[in-house]
């Protein structure tokens, strides 16, 4: 019987590598010589050895043969049985020299040690990235070739990597086998663990080059690195717009398709996104988690308490760069711009009515679909917009928040004041483009040029007569019913 004394007497001639066994050294020869002699009779793969090539034919036939005997785990090799019993015996038996990291596997100390060389030995044949793992290059070609060839058995989601595949089953199944040592808390992968332990430890490994933000995860920090260089790489083949982030041009994609994946099991409300459905539960729930420390008024989200905030330290952050005008919030900044530019991107597709904002565009549905969602308690009218609800109450409650300074007059709504000081300052900043006369507002000038046009847009539904305006309508009707409006 051969023993074996650490001596290595056959070498290999091309790189000068010794082995202690004449059968290894042929074996390693077939690498320079491209001899695979053992070809795989499922996918014409061929192999060097013939048991690496009976190893392979098990990811055909997923054959398991090796069993853990702690935790009953199944492997195609022995060797890949050897290593897992490390995860539980905790053994590390290569270790790094440089800083001392160790790895269960020898194969992850030879990639970690890509991370102290720098070397990066697969590059990408189309964009020239180069990576340190020949997977990860073949992943990251999978963003060139549209590639996803991980399907999902349940719903037939397609994936670029088998983890991502295997991950995204436990939300069918709903296995969570990685705890939290501290809170208990169950995670479907080890990464999520590892960033949930961060909330524990307060840990942010992350840092903005520029303002010195911090972050728990390398993609956030990335991200927020966007808000600096106004990067927006991602952009929408339907209507152009760009977004900072994938996850963003996914839930802007939503618009286009009228997808709502989310919804409420109380009401039945379906939301683009989950976190619009974690607020509106909120409603049903009662819950405001977010208080204000001056006023004690409670907020179901955190964002709507820091612009809540603004309204006691009067701060505007948000400038229009045309008039100076000062905004709490960026949107609103934003939305007053198109005042300037007339831009109205936001389109009805039953009537082409186009409108500055989304907001705008969903009220001005509801003179199609006749939705009033919010109602009066007291006496039950209802109102297509939340404003004209509140605007409302006020005559139940008899607020009048609006007061002149000039006479002390009390109004319900701001606009009615802003038009009441007219009264006093003279203003009158709609002309007639006929004749020139100028009129307090703008309804009353519209009004005026009828008697330009001739236009009578209200008829009577008894007799048809046409009015200009509509209270000589209604008090035509009168003549008609008896009823005095």
């Amino acid at each position: 019987m051969q023993t074996h004394t650490g001596e290595k007497p056959a070498s290999c001639k091309v790189l000068g590598s010794s082995f202690t066994r004449k059968q290894n050294l042929v074996i390693h020869m077939r690498s320079h010589t491209k001899g695979k002699q053992f070809p795989c009779v499922v996918c014409d793969s061929s192999f060097t050895q013939r048991k690496t090539m009976l190893q392979h034919l098990r990811t055909h036939t997923e054959e398991k043969p090796y069993s853990c005997e702690v935790c009953g785990s199944s492997f195609s090799s022995k060797q890949y049985l050897a290593i897992h019993v490390r995860t539980h015996t905790g053994e590390k038996p290569y270790s790094c020299e440089v800083c001392g990291s160790s790895f269960n596997r020898k194969y992850n100390l030879t990639i970690h040690m890509r991370t102290h060389t720098g070397e990066k030995p697969y590059p990408c044949e189309i964009c020239g990235s180069s990576f340190t793992q020949r997977t990860s290059m073949l992943q990251h070609m999978r963003t060139h070739t549209g590639e996803k060839p991980y399907s999902c058995k349940v719903c037939s989601s397609h994936f670029t990597q088998k983890k991502s595949m295997l991950q995204h089953m436990r939300a069918h199944t709903g296995e969570k086998p990685y705890s939290c040592e501290v809170c208990g808390s169950s995670f479907s992968s080890k990464k999520v663990l590892a960033l949930h332990m961060r909330t524990h430890t307060g840990e942010k490994p992350y840092s903005c080059e520029v303002c010195g933000s911090s972050f728990t995860q390398r993609t956030n920090m990335l991200k927020h690195m966007r808000t600096h260089t106004g990067e927006k790489p991602y952009s929408c083949e339907v209507c152009g717009s760009s977004f900072s982030s994938k996850p963003y041009l996914c839930i802007h994609m939503r618009t286009h398709t009228g997808e709502k994946p989310y919804s409420c099991e109380v009401c039945g409300s379906f939301f683009t996104k989950k976190r619009d459905l974690v607020i509106h539960m909120q409603k049903h729930n009662g819950e405001k988690p977010y208080s204000c420390e001056v006023c004690g008024s409670s907020f179901n989200r955190k964002y709507d308490l820091t612009i809540h905030m603004r309204t006691h330290t009067g701060e505007k952050p948000y400038s229009c760069e045309v008039c100076g005008s000062s905004f709490t919030q960026r949107a609103s900044m934003l939305q007053h711009m198109r005042t300037h530019t007339g831009e109205k991107p936001y389109s009805c597709e039953v009537c082409g009515s186009s409108f500055s904002s989304k907001q705008y565009l969903a009220i001005h549905m509801r003179t199609h679909t006749g939705e009033k969602p919010y109602s009066c308690e007291v006496c039950g009218s209802s109102f297509t917009k939340k404003q004209d609800l509140i605007i409302h109450m006020r005559k139940h409650t008899g607020e009048k928040p609006y007061s002149c300074e000039v006479c002390g007059s009390s109004s319900y709504r701001k606009y009615d004041l802003t038009i009441h000081m007219r009264t006093h300052t003279g203003e009158k900043p709609y002309s007639c483009e006929v004749c020139g006369s100028s009129f307090t507002m703008r309804t009353s000038m519209l009004q005026h040029m009828r008697t330009h046009t001739g236009e009578k847009p209200y008829s009577c539904e008894v007799c048809g007569c046409s009015f200009t305006q509509k209270i000589n309508m209604l008090r035509h009707l009168q003549t008609h019913t008896g009823v005095k409006q």
